[in-house]
């Protein structure tokens, strides 16, 4: 879709101006606008943007002092107050236009069809001729027990056919994100006497004794940061976890964040925050430039580190690391690279796909290197190990 303004510089919020456009800012002049603007920062929170309540304030605030007629004025006081990172500018642009553009966005032809609910069919032929009855659940059977030898196969294995059936069944996979514990209270049944509570309530009973009040912590999503490995030797895996991991970001599209490791480091959370798998991994593919090329494990995790974990991103938060651990830098730096990521992050999971094999060993020099800095190694060559991994994540 056309963007109402340019998006400028991602690294910069405030050098280019918007220009004139037919916006119509969607406001009733008749009618309080807090609605709408409200309701604005809940559709960009939907789209990923992570605008806490003290942003909306500051956005209302900014608003108030604007003409919410003018286009221009209400479009840079939402991008200077909602957005807080490069990523958020094209999401916000989007949902600027959809928001307040003076007529419904019309679907466009060529656009891709909505994803509809997946039936699992069975891998085998069905003999011609067969009837309804006995026959029906003999092809249940035969499905249902198709996805799961399915489920237990290695995926660098699998025929086309079976690739297009495991994306029937990663479809269905219903990640629960991990959650921690907020710094802040809410009422509960149980929990810690909460005094402050209970006074006001026999203040307002003209201070009769009535009854305890209880909270409890909140809790609140743990971050996840998904590392995946696209080098030559994880090529036969590589499009099998990027579709696993765009089942994880559409599950939390706010609290999960995705990077291929390979010779450079690349963020494709944007990309895979798409409802659309297919066009997510097109996009994907399309911002990794080094897919199947070499490996510089030690080399991508300290820049993520520097750039990302080190400001934020990884403390307090489920890291997991989908690599088979061959190295061609200098093991010594993936090992204190490794050290400072479990320094900071909650839990730290590594992801080898030869580690469900028969005979396995952590003798590659890069696995050598790390395993004393991780939590848990785990297999990553089935559907079967990526559902465990799902639950170790939750539970994390």
């Amino acid at each position: 879709m056309d963007l109402p303004f340019p998006e400028g510089d991602n690294g910069d919020m405030n050098t280019r101006a918007p220009h004139e456009s037919g916006l119509d800012p969607g406001l009733d002049p008749g009618a309080d606008p807090l609605t709408g603007l409200v309701g604005f920062a809940a559709a960009l929170r939907e789209a990923g943007v992570r605008c806490d309540a003290h942003r909306v304030q500051a956005y209302l605030d900014a608003v108030e002092r604007v003409d919410v007629a003018d286009p221009r004025q209400l479009y840079w006081a939402g991008r200077l107050a909602l957005c807080s990172e490069p990523d958020d500018l094209p999401r916000y642009d989007e949902a600027f236009a959809a928001w307040f553009r003076d007529e419904p966005p019309v679907r466009q032809r060529n656009a891709l069809p909505v994803p509809t609910q997946p039936r699992i069919a069975a891998l085998v032929t069905q003999p011609a001729g067969a009837g309804e009855g006995s026959g029906t659940d003999e092809r249940l059977s035969v499905a249902a027990s198709d996805a799961e030898v399915l489920r237990h196969r290695d995926l660098a294995e699998l025929t086309k056919a079976e690739r297009r059936h495991l994306r029937e069944l990663l479809d269905t996979l219903r990640p629960v994100p991990a959650r921690r514990s907020s710094p802040r209270y809410r009422t509960a049944r149980r929990g810690r006497l909460d005094a402050s509570r209970t006074l006001r309530a026999m203040l307002a009973d003209g201070g009769e004794p009535g009854r305890l009040v209880h909270s409890r912590r909140r809790t609140r999503p743990r971050r996840t940061v998904l590392l995946v490995d696209v080098s030559g030797s994880m090529k036969p895996y590589a499009d099998a976890l990027l579709r696993f991991t765009h089942v994880v970001v559409r599950a939390s599209p706010a609290d999960v964040e995705v990077f291929t490791l390979g010779t450079r480091l690349t963020r494709v959370t944007r990309q895979l925050r798409q409802r659309d798998p297919e066009r997510a991994m097109l996009d994907a593919a399309g911002a990794v430039a080094d897919f199947a090329g070499g490996t510089r494990l030690g080399e991508t995790l300290r820049v993520f580190l520097d750039r990302w974990g080190q400001r934020g991103m990884a403390r307090r938060a489920t890291v997991v690391v989908f690599s088979d651990g061959w190295e061609r830098g200098d093991t010594r730096l993936l090992g204190d690279q490794a050290a400072r990521l479990r320094r900071l992050a909650h839990r730290v999971f590594w992801v080898n796909p030869h580690a469900g094999h028969e005979g396995y060993e952590p003798v590659q020099s890069g696995i050598a290197a790390v395993l004393p800095h991780v939590d848990r190694l785990l297999a990553g060559h089935s559907l079967a190990t990526l559902e465990r991994l799902l639950r170790e994540i939750a539970h994390a």
